[in-house]
């Protein structure tokens, strides 16, 4: 848990990833058009990656547990909980308040 605290407070935007996700892909690229620089962990190349996605689920990440996303060092929930915050127009107004986005 103390990892995840740790790399989601380093930048303003977060992405906990595997690689072979397509809804994590889909997010990142969201992200990307919304002019925002995400950090991305993807956690399938990562020694500490079982670890790290029990750590996301104890948060209250679904299962599967990627794509996990943090918005200014709090967790804001999974793919599905980022396209209704896109879709109600919150999620660009979320990622300039945490200085993601300089739009």
């Amino acid at each position: 848990m103390e990892k995840i605290r740790d790399l989601s407070s380093k930048k303003a935007a977060v992405i906990f990833t595997k690689s072979s996700c397509c809804m994590c892909h889909s997010i990142k690229t969201l992200f990307y058009e919304l002019g925002a620089s995400p950090a991305i962990h993807e956690l399938d190349k990562d020694p500490e990656g079982r670890e790290m996605e029990r750590a996301l689920r104890a948060l209250g990440s679904s299962n599967p547990a990627v794509p996990a996303i943090f918005v200014g060092g709090r967790y804001i929930g999974s793919a599905k909980d980022i396209i209704s915050l896109h879709v109600d127009g919150s999620l660009k107004q979320m990622l300039k308040d945490a200085k993601a986005i300089w739009l």
